[in-house]
Protein backbone atom coordinates (compact mmCIF):
# COMPACT_ATOMS: atom_id res chain seq x y z
CA UNK A 1 0.00 0.00 0.00
CA UNK A 2 2.88 1.99 0.80
CA UNK A 3 4.53 1.22 -3.07
CA UNK A 4 1.02 2.33 -4.39
CA UNK A 5 0.78 5.76 -2.39
CA UNK A 6 4.05 7.01 -3.40
CA UNK A 7 3.45 5.65 -7.10
CA UNK A 8 0.05 7.91 -6.92
CA UNK A 9 2.06 10.90 -5.24
CA UNK A 10 4.61 11.08 -7.95
CA UNK A 11 2.40 10.62 -10.72
CA UNK A 12 0.44 13.63 -9.15
CA UNK A 13 3.58 16.06 -8.79
CA UNK A 14 4.93 14.86 -11.94
CA UNK A 15 1.62 15.49 -14.08
CA UNK A 16 0.88 18.64 -12.74
CA UNK A 17 4.28 19.86 -13.04
CA UNK A 18 5.54 22.27 -15.66
CA UNK A 19 4.65 20.63 -18.42
CA UNK A 20 0.59 20.94 -17.85
CA UNK A 21 1.28 24.31 -16.22
CA UNK A 22 2.61 25.82 -19.22
CA UNK A 23 -0.24 24.09 -21.18
CA UNK A 24 -2.99 25.53 -19.08
CA UNK A 25 -1.21 28.91 -18.55
CA UNK A 26 -0.22 29.21 -22.23
CA UNK A 27 -3.84 28.30 -23.05
CA UNK A 28 -5.00 31.14 -21.16
CA UNK A 29 -2.75 33.54 -23.19
CA UNK A 30 -3.55 32.55 -26.32
CA UNK A 31 -7.02 32.90 -26.04
CA UNK A 32 -6.60 36.10 -24.17
CA UNK A 33 -4.41 37.53 -27.23
CA UNK A 34 -6.88 36.03 -29.37
CA UNK A 35 -9.90 37.31 -28.08
CA UNK A 36 -8.81 40.96 -28.16
CA UNK A 37 -8.29 40.65 -24.35
CA UNK A 38 -11.83 39.85 -23.17
CA UNK A 39 -11.27 40.65 -19.57
CA UNK A 40 -11.66 44.29 -20.22
CA UNK A 41 -15.55 43.44 -20.54
CA UNK A 42 -15.73 41.79 -17.13
CA UNK A 43 -17.79 45.01 -15.88
CA UNK A 44 -20.36 43.52 -18.97
CA UNK A 45 -19.78 40.23 -17.61
CA UNK A 46 -20.87 41.33 -14.18
CA UNK A 47 -24.01 43.20 -15.23
CA UNK A 48 -25.32 40.25 -17.48
CA UNK A 49 -25.09 37.53 -14.83
CA UNK A 50 -28.10 39.48 -13.10
CA UNK A 51 -30.42 39.45 -15.73
CA UNK A 52 -32.92 37.03 -16.78
CA UNK A 53 -33.58 35.46 -20.58
CA UNK A 54 -36.89 33.55 -19.58
CA UNK A 55 -37.48 33.14 -23.07
CA UNK A 56 -34.35 31.00 -23.96
CA UNK A 57 -33.41 27.54 -23.35
CA UNK A 58 -31.69 26.26 -20.24
CA UNK A 59 -32.85 24.44 -17.00
CA UNK A 60 -31.76 27.66 -14.36
CA UNK A 61 -31.01 31.46 -15.07
CA UNK A 62 -27.47 32.33 -16.21
CA UNK A 63 -27.30 33.54 -12.24
CA UNK A 64 -27.95 30.54 -11.10
CA UNK A 65 -25.54 28.86 -13.58
CA UNK A 66 -23.06 31.18 -12.50
CA UNK A 67 -23.89 30.76 -8.75
CA UNK A 68 -23.54 26.84 -9.49
CA UNK A 69 -19.95 27.03 -10.50
CA UNK A 70 -19.20 29.30 -8.08
CA UNK A 71 -20.64 26.96 -5.62
CA UNK A 72 -17.93 24.22 -6.95
CA UNK A 73 -15.05 26.61 -7.51
CA UNK A 74 -14.68 28.39 -4.29
CA UNK A 75 -13.52 25.95 -2.12
CA UNK A 76 -10.57 24.81 0.15
CA UNK A 77 -8.61 25.98 -2.89
CA UNK A 78 -8.85 29.06 -1.43
CA UNK A 79 -8.33 28.98 1.78
CA UNK A 80 -5.90 26.00 2.21
CA UNK A 81 -4.40 26.27 -1.56
CA UNK A 82 -3.78 29.61 -1.43
CA UNK A 83 -1.92 28.73 1.90
CA UNK A 84 -0.31 26.11 0.51
CA UNK A 85 1.31 28.38 -2.39
CA UNK A 86 2.58 30.85 0.00
CA UNK A 87 4.32 28.29 2.36
CA UNK A 88 6.06 26.60 -0.99
CA UNK A 89 6.42 29.25 -2.89
CA UNK A 90 6.70 32.49 -0.72
CA UNK A 91 4.87 35.77 -1.29
CA UNK A 92 5.84 35.62 -4.92
CA UNK A 93 2.78 33.20 -5.44
CA UNK A 94 0.09 35.33 -5.12
CA UNK A 95 1.07 37.46 -8.15
CA UNK A 96 1.34 34.10 -9.91
CA UNK A 97 -2.31 33.49 -8.69
CA UNK A 98 -3.68 36.55 -9.38
CA UNK A 99 -1.94 36.24 -12.82
CA UNK A 100 -3.40 32.75 -13.57
CA UNK A 101 -6.88 34.23 -12.70
CA UNK A 102 -7.02 37.29 -14.53
CA UNK A 103 -5.81 35.31 -17.87
CA UNK A 104 -8.16 32.57 -17.36
CA UNK A 105 -10.65 34.74 -17.71
CA UNK A 106 -10.50 34.09 -21.23
CA UNK A 107 -10.04 30.39 -20.80
CA UNK A 108 -13.28 30.04 -18.79
CA UNK A 109 -15.22 31.96 -21.29
CA UNK A 110 -14.29 30.20 -24.11
CA UNK A 111 -15.55 27.34 -22.05
CA UNK A 112 -18.94 28.63 -21.49
CA UNK A 113 -18.94 29.94 -25.27
CA UNK A 114 -18.54 26.07 -26.97
CA UNK A 115 -20.50 24.67 -23.73
CA UNK A 116 -23.66 26.54 -25.03
CA UNK A 117 -23.02 26.80 -28.80
CA UNK A 118 -22.69 23.17 -28.62
CA UNK A 119 -25.36 21.70 -26.18
CA UNK A 120 -27.70 19.40 -26.53
CA UNK A 121 -31.36 18.84 -25.60
CA UNK A 122 -32.14 15.38 -24.31
CA UNK A 123 -35.67 13.41 -24.71
CA UNK A 124 -37.08 14.39 -21.19
CA UNK A 125 -36.34 18.02 -22.29
CA UNK A 126 -33.60 18.89 -20.02
CA UNK A 127 -30.22 20.55 -21.51
CA UNK A 128 -26.62 18.97 -21.95
CA UNK A 129 -23.67 20.66 -22.19
CA UNK A 130 -20.34 20.73 -21.66
CA UNK A 131 -16.66 19.64 -22.97
CA UNK A 132 -17.40 16.03 -24.01
CA UNK A 133 -20.83 17.69 -26.11
CA UNK A 134 -18.33 20.37 -27.84
CA UNK A 135 -15.92 17.65 -28.47
CA UNK A 136 -18.06 15.18 -29.79
CA UNK A 137 -19.92 17.76 -32.04
CA UNK A 138 -17.66 20.46 -32.54
CA UNK A 139 -13.81 18.84 -33.68
CA UNK A 140 -14.07 17.93 -37.15
CA UNK A 141 -12.95 14.50 -37.03
CA UNK A 142 -16.15 13.54 -35.07
CA UNK A 143 -14.30 9.54 -34.35
CA UNK A 144 -11.42 11.42 -32.45
CA UNK A 145 -14.08 13.90 -30.71
CA UNK A 146 -16.16 11.07 -29.43
CA UNK A 147 -13.18 9.12 -27.85
CA UNK A 148 -11.77 12.35 -26.68
CA UNK A 149 -15.57 13.00 -25.05
CA UNK A 150 -15.44 9.77 -23.61
CA UNK A 151 -12.32 10.67 -22.10
CA UNK A 152 -13.07 13.98 -20.13
CA UNK A 153 -16.45 12.10 -18.74
CA UNK A 154 -14.48 9.34 -17.28
CA UNK A 155 -12.09 11.53 -15.88
CA UNK A 156 -14.81 14.09 -14.47
CA UNK A 157 -16.37 11.22 -12.91
CA UNK A 158 -13.27 10.00 -11.21
CA UNK A 159 -12.19 13.37 -10.04
CA UNK A 160 -15.86 14.02 -8.41
CA UNK A 161 -15.56 11.11 -5.88
CA UNK A 162 -12.06 13.04 -5.06
CA UNK A 163 -12.13 17.03 -5.47
CA UNK A 164 -15.97 16.89 -5.26
CA UNK A 165 -16.76 14.74 -2.37
CA UNK A 166 -14.49 13.11 0.02
CA UNK A 167 -11.59 15.92 0.39
CA UNK A 168 -14.41 18.06 1.04
CA UNK A 169 -16.28 16.58 3.39
CA UNK A 170 -12.54 15.83 5.57
CA UNK A 171 -11.93 19.35 4.97
CA UNK A 172 -14.96 20.47 6.99
CA UNK A 173 -14.38 17.52 9.44
CA UNK A 174 -11.01 18.56 10.42
CA UNK A 175 -12.38 22.74 10.47
CA UNK A 176 -15.07 21.79 12.63
CA UNK A 177 -12.90 19.91 15.25
CA UNK A 178 -10.23 22.88 15.32
CA UNK A 179 -12.72 25.75 15.40
CA UNK A 180 -15.02 24.05 17.84
CA UNK A 181 -12.62 22.05 20.17
CA UNK A 182 -14.88 19.18 19.26
CA UNK A 183 -14.60 15.80 21.75
CA UNK A 184 -13.91 12.70 19.59
CA UNK A 185 -16.67 11.04 20.91
CA UNK A 186 -20.77 11.89 21.65
CA UNK A 187 -23.32 10.24 23.82
CA UNK A 188 -26.70 9.91 22.00
CA UNK A 189 -29.35 8.15 23.81
CA UNK A 190 -27.10 5.63 25.68
CA UNK A 191 -25.26 5.48 22.62
CA UNK A 192 -21.17 6.53 21.85
CA UNK A 193 -20.56 7.50 18.71
CA UNK A 194 -17.14 8.84 17.26
CA UNK A 195 -17.72 12.81 16.45
CA UNK A 196 -16.31 12.49 12.64
CA UNK A 197 -18.81 9.60 11.89
CA UNK A 198 -22.38 11.51 12.95
CA UNK A 199 -20.41 14.71 11.01
CA UNK A 200 -20.09 12.43 7.76
CA UNK A 201 -23.47 11.12 8.13
CA UNK A 202 -24.90 14.98 8.96
CA UNK A 203 -22.87 16.08 5.59
CA UNK A 204 -23.67 12.60 3.55
CA UNK A 205 -27.59 13.44 4.67
CA UNK A 206 -27.82 17.49 3.95
CA UNK A 207 -26.29 17.23 0.66
CA UNK A 208 -28.54 14.18 -0.31
CA UNK A 209 -31.20 16.26 -0.23
CA UNK A 210 -30.15 19.16 -1.96
CA UNK A 211 -28.50 16.69 -5.04
CA UNK A 212 -31.33 14.14 -5.20
CA UNK A 213 -33.57 17.42 -6.58
CA UNK A 214 -31.10 17.72 -9.45
CA UNK A 215 -29.77 21.31 -11.25
CA UNK A 216 -33.09 23.48 -10.23
CA UNK A 217 -32.28 22.28 -6.27
CA UNK A 218 -28.63 22.51 -6.69
CA UNK A 219 -29.00 26.18 -8.61
CA UNK A 220 -31.91 27.17 -5.63
CA UNK A 221 -29.17 26.25 -2.43
CA UNK A 222 -25.99 27.50 -4.55
CA UNK A 223 -27.80 31.30 -5.38
CA UNK A 224 -29.07 31.85 -1.91
CA UNK A 225 -25.77 30.59 0.15
CA UNK A 226 -22.61 31.47 -2.59
CA UNK A 227 -23.10 35.29 -2.39
CA UNK A 228 -23.57 35.20 1.65
CA UNK A 229 -20.62 33.15 2.35
CA UNK A 230 -18.44 35.11 -0.19
CA UNK A 231 -19.52 38.19 1.53
CA UNK A 232 -18.92 37.03 5.13
CA UNK A 233 -15.55 35.32 4.35
CA UNK A 234 -14.37 38.79 2.04
CA UNK A 235 -15.83 40.94 5.08
CA UNK A 236 -12.93 39.02 7.33
CA UNK A 237 -10.25 39.01 4.95
CA UNK A 238 -11.09 43.35 4.98
CA UNK A 239 -11.13 43.91 8.37
CA UNK A 240 -8.04 42.31 8.79
CA UNK A 241 -6.03 44.37 6.08
CA UNK A 242 -7.90 47.56 7.28
CA UNK A 243 -6.38 46.87 10.87
CA UNK A 244 -2.92 46.46 9.47
CA UNK A 245 -3.46 49.00 6.52
CA UNK A 246 0.32 50.55 7.69
CA UNK A 247 2.14 47.80 6.34
CA UNK A 248 -0.03 47.35 3.07
CA UNK A 249 1.73 48.78 0.60
CA UNK A 250 5.14 46.87 1.90
CA UNK A 251 3.30 43.82 1.49
CA UNK A 252 2.19 44.37 -2.37
CA UNK A 253 5.56 45.35 -3.09
CA UNK A 254 7.12 42.07 -1.26
CA UNK A 255 4.69 40.44 -3.69
CA UNK A 256 5.75 41.93 -6.48
CA UNK A 257 9.31 41.82 -6.16
CA UNK A 258 9.74 37.76 -5.00
CA UNK A 259 7.47 37.00 -8.20
CA UNK A 260 9.77 39.17 -10.78
CA UNK A 261 12.67 40.61 -9.20
CA UNK A 262 15.88 39.14 -10.11
CA UNK A 263 17.51 40.44 -6.89
CA UNK A 264 18.18 37.74 -4.11
CA UNK A 265 15.90 37.74 -1.66
CA UNK A 266 15.99 35.32 1.82
CA UNK A 267 18.97 34.46 1.42
CA UNK A 268 18.68 32.35 -1.60
CA UNK A 269 18.88 32.55 -5.34
CA UNK A 270 16.83 34.93 -6.67
CA UNK A 271 15.64 32.59 -10.11
CA UNK A 272 15.06 30.15 -7.78
CA UNK A 273 12.31 31.75 -5.46
CA UNK A 274 11.11 33.21 -9.22
CA UNK A 275 10.92 29.41 -10.11
CA UNK A 276 8.88 28.47 -6.94
CA UNK A 277 6.80 31.37 -6.89
CA UNK A 278 5.52 30.90 -10.61
CA UNK A 279 5.46 26.96 -10.16
CA UNK A 280 2.87 26.92 -6.94
CA UNK A 281 1.25 30.47 -7.93
CA UNK A 282 0.20 28.83 -10.95
CA UNK A 283 -0.60 25.25 -9.87
CA UNK A 284 -2.96 26.89 -6.93
CA UNK A 285 -4.42 29.14 -9.08
CA UNK A 286 -5.55 26.77 -11.35
CA UNK A 287 -6.38 24.67 -9.21
CA UNK A 288 -8.78 26.73 -7.37
CA UNK A 289 -10.76 28.88 -10.71
CA UNK A 290 -10.71 25.49 -12.47
CA UNK A 291 -9.89 27.37 -16.14
CA UNK A 292 -9.12 24.94 -18.44
CA UNK A 293 -10.70 22.04 -16.65
CA UNK A 294 -13.46 22.53 -17.97
CA UNK A 295 -15.91 21.71 -15.09
CA UNK A 296 -17.74 24.91 -14.90
CA UNK A 297 -18.46 24.34 -18.64
CA UNK A 298 -20.87 21.60 -17.64
CA UNK A 299 -23.24 24.20 -16.03
CA UNK A 300 -23.07 26.91 -18.03
CA UNK A 301 -24.80 24.90 -20.74
CA UNK A 302 -28.04 24.46 -18.52
CA UNK A 303 -28.68 28.52 -18.41
CA UNK A 304 -31.22 29.86 -20.47
CA UNK A 305 -29.07 32.29 -22.36
CA UNK A 306 -29.76 34.23 -25.86
CA UNK A 307 -26.80 33.17 -27.06
CA UNK A 308 -23.22 31.57 -26.25
CA UNK A 309 -21.36 34.53 -25.89
CA UNK A 310 -24.12 36.11 -23.88
CA UNK A 311 -23.31 32.87 -21.19
CA UNK A 312 -19.71 32.77 -22.20
CA UNK A 313 -19.25 36.45 -20.22
CA UNK A 314 -21.35 35.50 -17.53
CA UNK A 315 -18.99 32.23 -16.79
CA UNK A 316 -16.05 34.18 -16.92
CA UNK A 317 -17.04 36.53 -14.30
CA UNK A 318 -16.95 33.48 -12.48
CA UNK A 319 -13.02 33.07 -12.56
CA UNK A 320 -12.93 36.87 -11.54
CA UNK A 321 -14.75 36.68 -8.17
CA UNK A 322 -13.13 33.19 -7.47
CA UNK A 323 -9.46 34.06 -7.90
CA UNK A 324 -8.77 37.88 -8.72
CA UNK A 325 -10.74 38.90 -5.47
CA UNK A 326 -11.33 35.95 -3.05
CA UNK A 327 -7.56 34.27 -3.63
CA UNK A 328 -5.85 37.50 -3.45
CA UNK A 329 -7.70 38.69 -0.50
CA UNK A 330 -6.71 35.30 1.05
CA UNK A 331 -2.65 36.15 -0.08
CA UNK A 332 -2.68 39.82 0.91
CA UNK A 333 -4.01 38.43 4.72
CA UNK A 334 -1.48 35.99 5.03
CA UNK A 335 1.08 37.72 3.68
CA UNK A 336 0.23 41.40 5.46
CA UNK A 337 -0.23 39.58 9.07
CA UNK A 338 3.32 38.36 8.83
CA UNK A 339 1.69 34.49 9.56
CA UNK A 340 3.47 33.58 5.84
CA UNK A 341 6.96 33.57 8.14
CA UNK A 342 5.85 31.22 10.78
CA UNK A 343 6.36 27.82 9.32
CA UNK A 344 2.53 26.64 9.42
CA UNK A 345 0.93 25.29 5.81
CA UNK A 346 -2.69 24.67 4.77
CA UNK A 347 -5.00 26.05 6.68
CA UNK A 348 -3.41 26.25 10.50
CA UNK A 349 -1.62 28.94 8.51
CA UNK A 350 -4.94 30.64 6.78
CA UNK A 351 -6.28 30.18 11.05
CA UNK A 352 -3.08 31.91 11.84
CA UNK A 353 -3.48 34.78 9.66
CA UNK A 354 -7.30 35.49 10.78
CA UNK A 355 -6.32 35.36 14.41
CA UNK A 356 -5.60 38.80 14.42
CA UNK A 357 -9.37 40.10 14.39
CA UNK A 358 -11.36 38.98 17.51
CA UNK A 359 -13.86 35.54 16.08
CA UNK A 360 -11.80 35.43 13.34
CA UNK A 361 -10.99 31.39 13.64
CA UNK A 362 -14.88 30.97 13.97
CA UNK A 363 -15.22 33.49 10.52
CA UNK A 364 -12.65 31.21 9.24
CA UNK A 365 -14.21 27.91 10.12
CA UNK A 366 -17.56 28.41 9.35
CA UNK A 367 -16.15 30.03 6.15
CA UNK A 368 -14.20 26.95 4.76
CA UNK A 369 -17.73 24.66 5.95
CA UNK A 370 -19.70 26.89 3.27
CA UNK A 371 -17.24 26.42 0.87
CA UNK A 372 -16.90 23.25 1.08
CA UNK A 373 -20.34 22.01 1.19
CA UNK A 374 -20.69 24.10 -1.74
CA UNK A 375 -18.40 22.26 -3.30
CA UNK A 376 -19.99 18.80 -2.81
CA UNK A 377 -23.11 20.35 -4.11
CA UNK A 378 -21.57 22.05 -7.38
CA UNK A 379 -19.37 19.07 -8.36
CA UNK A 380 -22.55 16.55 -7.86
CA UNK A 381 -23.99 18.01 -11.06
CA UNK A 382 -20.59 17.86 -12.98
CA UNK A 383 -20.65 14.15 -12.26
CA UNK A 384 -24.00 13.93 -13.05
CA UNK A 385 -24.07 15.13 -16.33
CA UNK A 386 -20.58 13.14 -17.03
CA UNK A 387 -22.21 10.14 -15.92
CA UNK A 388 -24.85 10.79 -17.79
CA UNK A 389 -23.16 11.36 -21.11
CA UNK A 390 -21.43 7.72 -20.50
CA UNK A 391 -24.34 5.48 -19.44
CA UNK A 392 -27.38 7.41 -19.63
CA UNK A 393 -29.39 8.33 -17.10
CA UNK A 394 -30.17 4.98 -15.77
CA UNK A 395 -26.85 5.33 -13.76
CA UNK A 396 -27.57 8.92 -12.19
CA UNK A 397 -29.26 7.65 -9.33
CA UNK A 398 -26.93 5.20 -8.37
CA UNK A 399 -23.72 7.18 -9.16
CA UNK A 400 -25.46 9.65 -6.81
CA UNK A 401 -25.39 6.86 -3.52
CA UNK A 402 -21.55 6.24 -4.30
CA UNK A 403 -21.01 9.73 -4.14
CA UNK A 404 -22.83 10.50 -1.03
CA UNK A 405 -21.12 7.56 0.46
CA UNK A 406 -17.69 8.92 -0.78
CA UNK A 407 -18.80 12.27 0.94
CA UNK A 408 -19.26 10.28 4.26
CA UNK A 409 -15.79 8.29 3.97
CA UNK A 410 -14.04 11.74 3.72
CA UNK A 411 -15.22 12.73 6.77
CA UNK A 412 -13.67 9.27 8.54
CA UNK A 413 -11.18 7.97 6.98
CA UNK A 414 -7.64 9.39 6.18
CA UNK A 415 -7.34 10.57 2.60
CA UNK A 416 -3.73 11.38 1.65
CA UNK A 417 -3.87 8.77 -1.28
CA UNK A 418 -7.19 10.18 -2.64
CA UNK A 419 -6.48 13.69 -2.98
CA UNK A 420 -2.94 12.37 -4.81
CA UNK A 421 -5.87 10.98 -6.84
CA UNK A 422 -8.25 13.92 -7.21
CA UNK A 423 -5.09 15.84 -8.34
CA UNK A 424 -4.58 13.21 -11.12
CA UNK A 425 -8.39 12.84 -12.82
CA UNK A 426 -8.55 16.77 -12.44
CA UNK A 427 -5.51 17.18 -14.49
CA UNK A 428 -6.33 14.59 -17.04
CA UNK A 429 -9.55 16.39 -17.57
CA UNK A 430 -7.92 19.56 -19.00
CA UNK A 431 -5.94 17.32 -21.51
CA UNK A 432 -8.99 16.53 -23.89
CA UNK A 433 -10.69 20.34 -22.88
CA UNK A 434 -7.33 22.19 -24.09
CA UNK A 435 -7.71 20.16 -27.13
CA UNK A 436 -10.76 21.48 -28.13
CA UNK A 437 -10.20 24.86 -26.98
CA UNK A 438 -7.68 25.48 -29.00
CA UNK A 439 -9.06 23.35 -31.81
CA UNK A 440 -11.98 25.40 -31.77
CA UNK A 441 -10.53 28.72 -30.49
CA UNK A 442 -12.07 30.07 -34.40
CA UNK A 443 -15.26 29.13 -33.34
CA UNK A 444 -15.01 31.62 -30.40
CA UNK A 445 -13.09 34.12 -32.03
CA UNK A 446 -16.36 34.05 -35.01
CA UNK A 447 -19.13 33.70 -32.40
CA UNK A 448 -17.67 36.74 -30.32
CA UNK A 449 -17.24 39.01 -33.50
CA UNK A 450 -21.02 38.00 -34.34
CA UNK A 451 -22.51 39.15 -30.77
CA UNK A 452 -20.09 41.17 -28.63
CA UNK A 453 -18.17 43.15 -31.18
CA UNK A 454 -21.26 43.95 -33.91
CA UNK A 455 -23.10 45.34 -30.93
CA UNK A 456 -25.60 41.71 -30.96
CA UNK A 457 -24.91 41.06 -27.31
CA UNK A 458 -28.71 40.88 -26.73
CA UNK A 459 -29.88 39.37 -30.00
CA UNK A 460 -31.08 35.69 -29.93
CA UNK A 461 -29.27 32.99 -31.29
CA UNK A 462 -30.57 31.44 -34.78
CA UNK A 463 -28.19 27.83 -34.35
CA UNK A 464 -30.87 25.00 -33.77
CA UNK A 465 -30.08 23.14 -30.83
CA UNK A 466 -28.55 19.41 -31.13
CA UNK A 467 -31.04 16.57 -30.18
CA UNK A 468 -29.18 13.71 -28.43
Amino acid sequence: MADISKFIADLSSWLWGWPLLILLFGTHVFLTVRLGFIQRYIGKSIRLSVMRDKESHGDVSQFSALATALAATIGTGNIVGVATAIALGGPGAIMWIWLTGFLGIATKYAEGLLSVKYRTLRKDGSIAGGPMYYLQYGLKNKKAGKILGIMFASFAALAAFGIGSSTQSNSIKDAVFTTFNLVSEVNILGLVVETKILTGLVLAIIAGMVIIGGIKSIARVSQSVVPFMAFFYVSGCLLILISGYETLIDTVKLIFNQAFSFEAAGGGAAGVIIMLAARYGVARGLFSNESGLGSAAIVAAAARTRNPVRQALVSSSGTFWDTVVVCALTGLVIINTGAWKSGATGFELTQLAFSEIPFGKTILGLALLMFAFTTIIGWSYYAEKSIEYLFGRKAILPYKIAYLIMVFSGAVFSLDLIWNFADITNGLMAIPNLIALILLSGVVVAETKKYLRNNNIDKYSDDEIIKH
